[in-house]
């Protein structure tokens, strides 16, 4: 149950990364018990204080108790419905013609075939572990743990 809790958590950090660097593209994720990373592709060192806001944003998501909502639908009408947003740096195998879309309704949409908390109170607490950024391939690195 934890690794669920802490790949949900993951949506949930994406979404904050988003609303407040404005950060599209996941580079990749990784998930060991209560320990999560989240990779995403950015194009400059982020403040401390852009850190801590993308965490009180998830943290606060997360206490809101959103529902996760996951949409079962064949490629070609996910595409024409979601477009690219669907998608991360790493591709989908082109011969998976069903995609499992995982939505927080106006927070967080991807392409997921895991498994999922119902809503986003069930995640816990979410802290940040630690953050870098690799200036030379342009990749943000944020490790936290659910608890």
């Amino acid at each position: 149950m934890i690794e669920i809790r802490t790949h949900s958590a993951l949506h949930v950090l994406k979404g904050a990364t988003r609303k407040v660097l404005g950060a599209k593209w996941t580079a990749s994720t990784y998930v060991n018990g209560p320990h999560g990373r989240l990779t995403v592709q950015f194009e400059r060192k982020p403040t401390e204080e852009e850190i801590n806001r993308i965490f009180v944003e998830a943290q606060n998501k997360i206490n809101e108790g959103v529902p996760f909502i996951t949409e079962k639908l064949s490629r070609e009408e996910a595409e024409k419905k979601y477009g690219d947003e669907i998608y991360d740096l790493f591709p989908v195998p082109q011969e998976v013609k069903e995609l499992y879309i995982v939505i927080i309704p106006g927070w967080n949409i991807n392409a997921c075939n895991k498994q999922h908390v119902n809503n986003t109170k069930e995640i816990g607490e979410i802290k940040l572990d630690h953050w870098r950024y690799r200036n030379a391939k342009k990749l943000l690195e944020l490790s936290f743990n659910v608890i």
